[in-house]
Parts: C-alpha cells; structure tokens; sequence
C-alpha cells in the first residue's frame, strides 16, 4: 500500500507538473505572445487605422469645396446669361430688335438695328445696292441677305465682335451684290430714325428736305426682327410678321467665314 500510494502520488505530481508545463507551453503563446510577440502586425494596424481615418475624414472638406465651387460657378454663369439677354448699355442687342431699312429712291440701302425704338444703333450698315432694287426682290417673294466677313487673326478675332465687322461682302438671294460698309450713326441717320421712332411696323416713303436727297424722298420698311445667335461667328435677323404664318419676308444673315 505504501508503495501504491508513492506511484499515485508520484503520478499525480507527475500529472500536474505535465499539465503546468502543457499550459505554460501551450496557453503562454495564445494569451501573451499574440499581442506582444508581433510588434509589426500591430504598427500595421495602426497604420490602417490611420489611413482609414485619414480616408473617412478627408471627402467631407473636399465635397463641401466641390459644393461651394459648384455654387459659385452656377452664380457666375447665370450673371453672365443676365448681362447677355440684358446689357448694361443700349448699344447691344437683345433677342428682339428694331430693324429699320431706308434709302433716297436713287441711293443705297442702308439699314440699322435697334434694341429699343429710341436707341442708337447697335449694328448701322450701307449696302451698295439700290433701295429700288431691294423694293423689286421684296415685291417678287421672300428675300434673304448674307453679309459675310474673313476671320481674322487670334488677338483681333477676340477683341472684335461680329457686329462691328466693317466690311461685308454681300449677297441676295445667292447673288453677289457688291459690298456693304458699317457707318456711324450721324446727325443725317439719326434724324431719319427719330422720325420713323413712332412707327413699329410698316413702309413707306418720308420727304427731306436736304438738298442731296435727289428727288426729296426717302423711302424705309421697319418691322420687328427675331435675332439667333449661331455661335461667334454667325447670327441671323429674322423679320417677325404679325399673322405669325409663312416664312419671313426679310431674313439677314452675318457671317464670319
């Protein structure tokens, strides 16, 4: 019995001190040597932690940015378009303007476009064709005029609107009719337009008393003109009939080729 009893105790102190090994041996890397052992795992999370951070924080100042960019841009362009349809001075065109044709029955066509009935002339051009000639093609049908300008260099391209283009070659009805000459607008063009001032559409013909008026008469055809812009180098004038059927009776062209 003794002798029993030393084996059980020697096995069991043998049991608990293979036990007490197998759990040193065996517990000490799962609970300590995980955290502590790997030194680079942990500088790597906390560099994911970092850059998720970093990740997550970043698109809220960028997207606030973009908005108020965004915002701006929006406002900027919309005060252009508001300075386009309504221009600080009466010297440019709206969508709707004025169109006044005239010309001594002996001399040449000239014609002006107005933005109010009252306002000097954005765009005042002399045609080399004879007014009786224009009066003849109007009688015949429709009639459509293209006045056509070069392109020039980059620098003047820029600085130059298609509306003071001061020379035009000029065509109606696809004939070639000489050139027209963009003129300011003087005490003689100004007198003519004043006294056509009250007279929204229609002709008719206007005596003068200038002794260079040939006959005395001056004959002129104001209507209201419809004006699209193609682009930079293009714009047409179309003139607005009040029984809103058919096509125009006068069509003008610019163009910049």
């Amino acid at each position: 019995m003794a002798k029993a009893s030393q084996d059980t105790s020697k096995i069991h102190f043998h049991w608990t001190k293979k036990v007490g090994t197998e759990d040193d041996d065996v517990e000490q890397p799962s609970t300590f040597k995980q955290p502590t052992s790997n030194p680079s795992d942990q500088q790597d999370k906390k560099h994911e932690n970092i850059k998720v951070k970093t990740h997550v924080g970043v698109p809220t100042p960028r997207k606030k940015l973009q908005a108020v960019a965004i915002a701006r841009l929006r406002a900027v362009l919309t005060a252009f378009g508001k300075n386009r349809s309504n221009p600080p001075f009466g010297g440019l065109l709206g969508p709707r303007v004025v169109g006044t044709l005239f010309g001594s029955r002996r001399g040449h066509v000239h014609f002006a476009f107005q933005k109010e009935p009252s306002s000097p002339p954005a765009f005042l051009v002399e045609l080399a064709t004879p007014i009786s000639v224009l009066v003849r093609e109007m009688a015949s049908g429709l009639v459509r005029i293209a006045l056509e300008c070069d392109k020039k260099d980059n620098e003047e391209k820029k600085a130059a609107r298609l509306l003071e283009e001061p020379v035009w070659r000029t065509y109606c009805n696809g004939k070639k009719c000489g050139f027209a000459t963009r003129r300011d607008c003087g005490p003689k063009e100004w007198k003519i337009l004043k006294a056509v001032e009250p007279i929204s559409m229609g002709a008719g013909v206007l005596p003068l008393t200038e002794p260079e008026a040939g006959d005395g008469e001056l004959m002129y055809m104001r209507a209201k003109f419809e004006r699209i812009i193609g682009s930079r180098d293009s714009e047409a004038f179309y003139m607005m009939n009040p029984d809103s059927n058919g096509a125009p009776e006068l069509s003008i062209y610019l163009l910049r080729v």
